[in-house]
This record gives structure tokens, sequence and C-alpha cells, in this order.
């Protein structure tokens, strides 16, 4: 029977499963006119952390920020209890936040306001809650006064000198100092345990020679505090017994230990004895996890980080030298508290929808599941027949409107809780477009196209296609509708033009918008660039023909070897082609025109290769030969018109380097017959390598051998030095003669050295290395040092003396002290108590910081921790130093050494501090794009360095026309809005826009951007011209000059006989080389001032005879007088786009004078 229900119940869950028809989450646009009338739940945006310890000194400031709509409002619990901000005069609320500032300058105790506090944020909507925050204020208790006897203790015994330093929040950080202020050197003997005491494994005689002084430093105040410090009295015996080991910590044979899932776990055996004993670790049952392990303290801690539940087990550690060995077993249990493994997230739904919140959380032991609304249990809130609570989840079925509200999931056990808050927010819009109204869009035939329609809408609209306001939706074949309601369309063909509806419909209504399509004809080169090769100083040109659509103006430009091409003065570009007069190396490489449309472009490439070298020397011969010199002749070879400006000759040995060549020395291009001056005791053989303008030939044959006799060495040893490699050496070095400088056989050194100013006899020795080492020298000793080179045939010159120190040692003592006395934002005053400079045992170099940054104070901005170096060389009493260029809002460490030239010091104690807020770098980027023809939408990027937190961005702008410039105009937006439609009043209208990041401090570096011209504005000039009075002036005045002439020409018919226009010559205009000095070329031909012919040539140069029709006087085909049979075109001369726009004025012949030549 039990069977039998349990059956029906587990039917019954599976039934309800399928029947459950769960709307998935309207996911809401992030476009600005929906997020601005988008009703929401709050939201917290930010808060401050759970256990909040602040510093005394400092102002109390509780963070909690959060967005909705309408925008909430901001309460506080403190202690479980509403918290009054009103009647506290301490306490304030900054305008549209919930964060409180709690400050002091009137009085009061930081104390007082410790507990802990909860913020709640409020609209019509629901309420969420931040996490409860332990606000707790940190101490640093003083050090209780305590007298402290010498400590007596027999040498070879184990000793344990306590610290104890008074409990502060949070702990303070131990260390041991002597009374001179320096490190207590640790070992494997000697050393302080995780508890703060110093534990000597066995004591030393030595030992007494210093004092013990436990030091505890405060992180939040940056003090330290000392305990009077241990004098020891070491009683020593002849004979010292040895001992087996015993643990000083932990006692006993076991112990236990407690850690949390992802905490760092640390264990650690410390044990006496003599012989000092050896720890070693092991986990019983396994293996130690090797990547995740450290060990520490020489090796008697052991470290974990991030603990997980397999890290669980029994661990041992053992101590042992050669008289014993003994163990300890460390039981360690991994707890953890509340961890997400499904985290509860926004849902956004329509009327009558389903959908469902998960919290699931895993722990241990394993956390307890609360559910919360509106800040209040979710079992003592109003009764809602369509929410169904089941352990961690929440089923809406049927939601309807008003039920909008925050959920909080609690998830808790004994070690921690889990808060998150997660909305529901039940929306009912009616659909609307977010996209541009009435796009066109061109296309190139048979490409893959996509017409974009985004919308929006709750419950979620259904979108269909319709083309030309006809037939069924669009779906299917040659379409393809995206859920996103972008249609696709796979190849477009001439029948796809045309306008393209999309309409959105659903429940509440229905909206639509138009796209028209527009399929263009490709861009083709027909003719493309051919690879060449050109002598230097001819022509190469370059053809590169193209077709395109009729309807898209196509550009072509070049490059060469993937660069912009610089035209200049030299190269000729027009419509078809690329010509490069007075070819030079330099022209040789890659060119590639490309033919661009606004849809499209296409490239094609050629090579350009440029000729030629010289052809090499023939017939090398040596004559007249001396002890150090032999004539060479050689026979030029062909120079390929390019004359040999200079013949390099070049010389190859067997004895030292056989096979590889050298140059000796050039010769001017007209000489074939040389002197060359020689190296003694050298087997040569040379050749001759000629050069042009174009580069160099290949190498002649070479010539036959020539044997120089020896000579004692000319040249003295370079390099000469003398330094230390240890403390109580130095050596004394040297660069070998090279091998032209031996001169002979049997090449060696004599080396001489003796101390500076001692009057002592020189030490020499005799040696074929370049290195002699002096021993058993006193630690930097300044020694005088001379060097002389000899051969077989005799001796060469002596050196200068030179001036050698015997070697450095290690600086004995290091700064301390080292502490910062003022920090701004990027900026550091340090201070800190110089060495002793005999304690330096060198040369002193520098006092050297090494600094780094530890963390940014800005939430998730992740920041290298790169160490950098900084050297100051002072020798004052009281140094100090500025760091600089720091990053603000960061948190920096450093410490200090002391250098010379081999060694630094131990470093000084460890510094942090923090950089105060700055102002923030520029936006990462900044763009401008123009949406519509009266709208200019901007959008940028939070910058790569806030430098603190950012209140918000700052834009000013004015308008721009040509030198003239508008005022400025000044927008501020807050830091999470990262664009801004901007209408304009005039759509010709340029502007400068200037944007800043803020922060508390003030503005940070402008980025400068200016809204570029666009091609929609250019259109609508030429169809507004023709509105202007002037256009229409100039339009009567034309047609009134018409008229005259068909008069004229009528009178001449009258007269009897035809005669002529004008007959146009088949010539082309050619610019002249100079520019006018208003910047433009002057275009002109002969032909101008020659009276009118009887017959004209047309664009594509075919002549056709001129008759008395009036065909030859019709309208252009774009509006405007043009060549192709025009009245206009007749007696003026078109110039190139290119070189008209920086002349808006020309000339044209005058009417009158035509009709004076016609008559």
């Amino acid at each position: 029977m039990l069977w039998q229900d349990k059956h029906a119940a587990l039917t019954f869950m599976s039934l309800l499963l399928l029947l459950w028809q769960e709307a998935a989450p309207i996911e809401v646009p992030e476009d600005p006119k929906i997020q601005q009338d988008l009703k929401q739940p709050p939201t917290i945006m930010k808060q401050s952390v759970k256990n909040y310890i602040v510093d005394p000194r400092d102002n109390i400031i509780i963070e909690c920020e959060a967005k909705g709509n309408p925008v909430p409002t901001f309460s506080w619990r403190r202690n479980g209890k509403f918290f009054n901000i009103g009647k506290d005069p301490r306490v304030t609320m900054r305008k549209r936040s919930g964060t409180l500032e709690i400050g002091f300058r009137s009085g009061g105790r930081p104390e007082d306001y410790e507990g802990e506090y909860q913020c709640f944020a409020t609209n019509d909507f629901g309420v969420s809650l931040s996490n409860k925050i332990l606000l707790r204020v940190s101490k640093a208790p003083l050090w209780p006064k305590e007298v402290l006897e010498p400590v007596s203790v027999t040498e070879g015994s184990a000793l344990v000198l306590p610290c104890n330093p008074p409990p502060g929040l949070p702990p303070p950080f131990t260390f041991w100092m002597d009374s001179n202020m320096s490190p207590i050197p640790q070992d494997k003997r000697v050393s302080m345990g995780l508890n703060g005491d110093l534990y000597f494994s066995n004591v030393l005689a030595q030992d007494a020679n210093t004092d013990y002084s436990c030091k505890a430093r405060f992180l939040f105040t940056h003090t330290i505090q000392e305990k009077n410090p241990y004098k020891l009295k070491v009683q020593t015996n002849r004979k010292v017994a040895e001992s087996t080991p015993t643990f000083l910590s932990p006692s006993g044979s076991e112990s236990s230990k407690m850690v949390l899932r992802d905490e760092q776990l640390l264990l650690e055996c410390i044990a006496a004895g003599l012989p000092t004993p050896i720890i070693k670790w092991f986990k019983k049952g396994g293996e130690l996890p090797g990547q995740k392990v450290k060990f520490e303290n020489f090796n008697k801690t052991l470290k974990i980080v991030s603990v997980s539940e397999e890290d669980a087990g029994e661990y041992v550690c053992m101590a042992n030298n050669h008289l014993g060995t003994i163990r300890h077993s460390i039981f360690v249990q991994v707890k953890a508290a509340p961890y997400w493994l499904h985290k509860p997230s926004d849902q956004v739904l329509a009327p009558e929808e389903n959908g469902r919140l998960v919290c699931r959380a895993n722990g241990n032991p394993k956390p307890r599941i609360e559910w919360l609304v509106n800040g209040q249990p979710i079992e003592s809130s109003p009764t809602n027949p369509n929410r169904q609570v089941h352990g961690d989840t929440i089923m809406f079925h049927s939601v309807q409107i008003g039920s909008s509200a925050v959920y909080q999931c609690n998830a808790s056990n004994e070690h921690g809780y889990l808060l998150a808050n997660a909305f529901v927010n039940v929306l009912d819009l009616p659909p609307r477009m977010l996209g541009p109204k009435n796009q066109l869009i061109k296309v190139i035939k048979n490409n893959r196209t996509f017409l974009d329609c985004p919308f929006f809408g709750s419950p979620l609209p259904e979108l269909r296609w319709f083309k030309n306001g006809q037939g069924s939706g669009l779906d299917g074949g040659q379409y393809r509708v995206y859920i996103n309601g972008t249609l696709e369309i796979k190849r477009a063909r001439a029948e796809d033009e045309g306008t393209y509806t999309c309409v959105a419909s659903s429940i509440l209504g229905k909206a639509e918008n138009q796209v028209r399509l527009e399929v263009k004809e490709p861009t083709r080169i027909i003719q493309a660039p051919e690879h060449q090769s050109a002598t230097r100083g001819s022509a190469a040109r370059f053809t590169c023909r193209v077709t395109s659509d009729p309807s898209l103006p196509v550009s072509v430009t070049w490059m060469k070897d993937d660069k912009p091409l610089y035209l200049g003065w030299r190269l000729k570009k027009d419509d078809e082609s690329l010509s490069i007069p007075n070819v030079n190396e330099g022209d040789e490489g890659t060119y590639t025109c490309t033919a661009k449309s606004e849809i499209d472009q296409l490239s094609a490439s050629a090579r350009l290769t440029v000729l030629a070298r010289p052809d090499p020397p023939m017939d090398l011969d040596l004559s007249d030969p001396a002890a150090r010199s032999v004539r060479l002749t050689w026979i030029p070879g062909k120079d390929h018109r390019s004359p040999i400006t200079e013949f390099l000759v070049q010389f190859e040995e067997d004895r030292w380097e056989p096979g590889r060549w050298q140059n000796l020395s050039s010769y001017p291009g007209d000489l074939n017959s040389v002197i060359l001056q020689l190296a003694p005791f050298v087997n040569y053989q040379f050749r001759v390598i000629a050069i042009n303008s174009v580069g160099q030939s290949d190498p002649s044959r070479p010539s036959p051998r020539y044997k120089t006799t020896g000579a004692a060495p000319d040249a003295i040893p370079k390099g000469l030095r003398g330094w230390g490699s240890r403390k109580d050496n130095m050596e004394i070095t040297w660069e070998p003669l090279l091998d032209l400088e031996r001169n002979g056989p049997n090449l060696h050194y004599v080396v001489w050295w003796r101390r500076k100013d001692a009057e002592e006899e020189w030490n020499n020795v005799t040696t074929v290395g370049t290195k002699h080492v002096v021993h058993n020298t006193e630690i930097y000793v300044p020694y005088e040092i001379k060097i002389q080179a000899r051969n077989e045939f005799g001796a060469g010159p002596e050196s200068n003396l030179v001036i050698g120190y015997s070697g450095e040692d290690k600086p004995t003592d290091a700064p301390t002290d080292l502490r910062v006395s003022k920090v701004d934002s990027t900026k550091a005053i340090l201070h800190w108590t110089p060495v002793d400079l005999n304690s330096v045992q060198g040369e002193f170099k520098e006092y050297r910081l090494y600094y780094w940054r530890e963390s940014s104070q800005v939430p998730g901005l992740v920041v290298s921790k790169e160490k950098k170096v900084k050297g100051f060389f002072t020798t004052m009493v009281k140094p100090s130093g500025m760091l600089s260029d720091l990053a603000p809002y960061s948190n920096y460490k450093m410490f200090m050494v002391v250098a010379n030239n081999r060694f630094e010091s131990q470093p000084s104690n460890t510094v942090a501090f923090t950089t105060k807020e700055g102002v923030p770098d520029a936006p990462r980027f900044f763009k401008i794009n123009r949406r519509s023809l009266d709208t200019i939408h901007l959008e940028w990027a939070k910058p790569l360095e806030p430098n603190g937190i950012l209140t918000g961005y700052q834009l000013k702008y004015q308008t721009v026309n040509g030198s003239k410039v508008g005022p400025f105009q000044l927008e501020t937006f807050f830091p999470n809005v990262t664009e801004f439609f901007l209408r304009v009043p005039d759509r010709s209208s340029r502007y400068k826009f200037f944007l800043s990041a803020l922060t508390q401090v003030g503005k940070g570096e402008d980025y400068a951007e200016e809204s570029p011209h666009f091609t929609n504005e250019a259109y609508i000039d030429q169809v507004d011209i023709a509105t202007q009075g002037w256009f229409i002036g100039l339009m009567c005045a034309i047609a009134l000059i018409i008229l005259i002439l068909l008069i004229v020409c009528f009178i001449k018919r009258s007269r009897g006989g035809k005669y002529p226009v004008r007959d146009k010559k088949d010539l082309p205009l050619d610019a002249v080389d100079q520019k006018d000095q208003d910047g433009s070329f002057d275009y002109h031909s002969d032909e101008d001032n020659k009276p009118l012919q009887g017959s004209q040539t047309s664009l594509d140069g075919n002549v056709k005879e001129s008759d008395d029709s009036l065909v030859d006087y019709g309208e252009g085909g774009d509006g405007q007088f043009n060549e192709d049979g025009s009245f206009i075109g007749q007696y003026t001369v078109k110039k190139d786009k290119d070189e008209t726009e920086g002349n808006e004025s020309s000339e044209a012949t005058s009417p009158v004078n035509a009709i004076y030549s016609l008559a």
C-alpha cells in the first residue's frame, strides 16, 4: 500500500511537470527609451562588506546604492531595529542614494555606532535588502607595562620567548628585532611561530650577545608597539649534551584543526633538540596536494591555499635528528560557509505567463534556505494564489499585473550566510519598434543580406515580414526570419528590390517599420595592373580599369607595400592608371589599386622591379710587395648605365678566421690600382666589389695569397680594469689583441699591480689569457695596474696606469624606520634612517626602493603587481625622497635596501600606504554616429583607470563653422550612462565634443572628437539648392543669354547658309606644372582663344558634324549644363573635381564675345 502511494505521488508530479509550460523570461533591451519607460523593482547595486572594520580617525561611510523605476527610497535597520537617521545630527544620507555618512567633527565616539546594519531600498514595486553589515571600529590597544627579568638558560636546551601582543581589531602583525632595530635572524634553529612567540630549538652561547624585543604593527593606525626586550643569560658547559627531538608546538602526540572551505590552512610543528631536528610532513592515506601546498618557516609550517573538502584528513609532521624521531598527528576538518550552486536571477514576465525562482546553495553543515518577499518572511506575507514555494524553488503560474515584488533568498549555517535579491516584474507593454524608421539599405547583387527590425513588447510580440505590402509573411526558401526580428535574404537578386515591412503584434496591439532595399551591381576591375620591370630613371605605368553600378560613385586609390601612396609632385594618377616617371630604387615594391564604393570594394596588385647593379671586377693582380703593403690592380666590370662610384676591397686570412671575408678599405670609382696597407704576420688574399647608385656587385674572384713578415706588437690591450668578483680578491681583466694586432706567434701579456699609496713593490705575472686573479685582498682597496703585450719578435708599449678595486661584500646594515609622511593621489614623501657608510662594504651606489601596486580601491579593477625600483643617492643624516608617478586610489607596498656595485642589504621594514583619489583617465573610446538627419548618437566607454569612484561624465560641445565656434553647452551624466542622443536644430552644423569622466576629486582628461561630414548632408544641400534666390537668378541670366544666342543664329540663317556654333578641338586639357597663387591648378588649351569652327568633339573623342538643329542645346543628364551637348559646355572648361575643391572660381568664355564671334 505504501509503495502504491509513493508511485501515485511520483506519477502526479510527472504529470504536473508535463503540463507546466514555463515561459522564457523576457529580455529587456538596453534601448534608452525602453529603460526610461520601464517600471522596475529596486535592485541593490553596491553595498559595504559584511564584516566592515573602520578606522576610528575617519568618518564612517556605509554604502548602499540601488537602481529602480521609480527611483527607490532608502531606510536602515540597526541591530534589527529601525534606525531613525533624522534624530542623529551626526548621520546623513547621500542624495539619491542610501549611503550613510557618520561624521565626528562635532564630537562623538565611533565606538557608539558599532553594530549590525541593513539597508532597505523601496519603490512601488518591491523592497530590496542589503547584506547585514557588521560595523566594528579598529582597535590598537597599548602593550601592558611589564618588567622582564633576564632569562637564564643552559646552552643546548630549548627556549620559548612569549610575545602575547595586545588584542587588536584586526589582529596586529608581529615580528622580532633587537635593540639596534635589526631583525632577529631566523633559521631552522630559531624562528617565530604562528602565535608570535620566538622559538629556540636549542640555545647557543652567542644567543646572549643580543636582546630580543617583540613588535606589533597595527595596520589601520599604521603604528608599531613593542614589548620590553628579553635579555638572555646562557650558562655554558665544556661539553654540550645532545638531546632527542621534542615538540615545542603543538604539544602531545595529536591535535585537531578546523578550517573553512576556500580559506587558508596553516599547520605548524616546531621541535626542540640538539642537533636541530629536521621537520618533514606527509598526509596519512594520501599525498600532499602538490600545487596547493607550500612549506614555510624552514619547513616548520605547512600552508594550503584555498582549502577544499578533499584536503580534510590526518596530517603528520615528523621531527628527527641522529638521536631519534618523533611524530605528531593533526586531524583537519573542512567545514564550509554557504556557497551558491544556483543563485536566483531577476524575472520579467508578461501577464498569464509562468516562471520560477531557484535558490540552491551548499555548505557544511548543509545550509537552511529561507525565502522572504519584500524583506518579510514569505510565510507572513499576504497570500498569493499564483505562487507556490517548494523548498529552494518558488513556482509562479498565470502571473497578474500588480504582483511584482522582490524576493530574497537567505542560505545560512553556523559558519555564515548568503543573501540574494531577485525581482519578479510583471509587465504589459504594447509592441514598439526600436530601430530607425524607413531605412534605405543598399546591397551587392548575389550577396547574403540581413534586414534588421529590433522590437519589444510584453508579452513578447509575434513578428512577420511583408514585401511591398502584399502577400503572406516572408519565411522559408529565399528568406529566413530570426527570433530577434532580423530577416535574412540568402542571395540578393534584382527582383528582391522593394519595400519590406516588419509587423510586430500581440494581444495589446501592433507596431510596424519599413526598410527599403536596393540591389546594386558589384564593382569589378576589368583591367588589373600587371607586373613590370623598369630601369632606374625610366617610366612605369600601371592600369586599373573599373566598372560599377551606375548609381554608385566609385573612387580608385593606390597603395604601395600595403601603405597609402603619397603622390607628391612626381607621380601622376588619373581615372584608369598610375604613372611613375623617373623610376628609382625607392619605387620598387607592390602597387595595389583599390576600387571602393559606399557598399563594396575590390583590389588588385602588381609588382614593380627596378634594375640593376654593376658586374664584378675581373683579373686581380698583386705587385710591388713590401713588409706592410702591396699593390692591387683589377679591371672594372660593366656599370649597367649607372657609373661606379666606389670600389670596396675585402680580405681573407687563413690563420685565425679562414673563410671569413672582412672589409679592408674603399676607394673612389675612378681608380683600379691601389696600395693596400697591411698588418704583419698575416697570409692575405683579396677580392673587390663595385658599387654604383643601384647597389653592390657580386664579389670578384680572389687574388693570389700574399704573406707579410712578423714584428713586435704595436697595440696596447684595451679595457684594462680591476674589480672584485669576491670580497677577498681582485680580478684584473683586459680585452685581447685582435688577430691582426698579434704581429707574430706566441702572444702573451705581462701584468703589473700594487696597492695604491702603499709604496710597495710591483707584483707581476705573465699569462696568455685575458684575466688574472689576485687573492687574499682586503675588502674594497684601490690598486694601480698596468699591462704590456709581447710575442716572439719583442715587447709592445706599456699601458697607462689604471686604478682598480678589490671585491665588495654585502652591506651589513639595512635602512630602518622606512615611513611615509605625506601621500596624495600620485606622490608620496618617504623618510628613513640611513646606514653608516662604512657598513656598505663597497662603493655606495644608492638607497634602492622596491615598491609595487598591491591592489586598486576601485572594486573589481585588476592591477599588475609588478615590482618597480627607484634609487635615491643621498648621504644626508635625515634622508628623504619623493616617490612619484603612482596610480591614484590604490594600495601600495614598499621596502628599501642599501646597495653597492654588487650587493644589496637586507630589506627594511615593509610599508603599506594608500594613494588618494584622483581625477580619472579619458574614456576608453568615444564614438560619434549619425542616426538620422537631426540626431547625433554619442557612445563612450569607461576609463581604463578610473583613479577613484566614478561619479559621472561631463560633455561639453559647441558648433564649429570654419574658424567660427559657438558657445559651449554642458551635459552631465550618471556613471552608468555611456551614450547620449543629441538633437541638432541645423542638420548642416558640425559640432566639436569634449567628453571627460568625473570623480569626487574633479574632472579627468578630455576626449575630444569632432562630428564628421555626412554624405546625406551633401545630398540635402543639392536638393535644397533649387530654392535659393541666387540660384534662381543665375538660371534666369543663363536663359536670357540662350535667348539672345538663338536670335543671333536665326539672323545668320536668314542671311543664307548655315553657320556652326563652335568646333571643339579633339585636344586634351593638360595641367600646368605650377600651381596658382591660390593653390589651384590652371588647366588651359591653346585652342581656347581661337575663333569658333564648324564642328564639335564629344567626350569620347568622336567627331560629329554640327547642323542647324537645336538638339545641341537640350537639357543635361544631371540637371546642369554639361559638355554632352549643352550650351555652357561649349564655352567652359570643366575642371577635375579634386582640383576645383580648393578654388571655387572658374573662368568661362564671355557670352558677349561668343555673340561677336558669331556675328
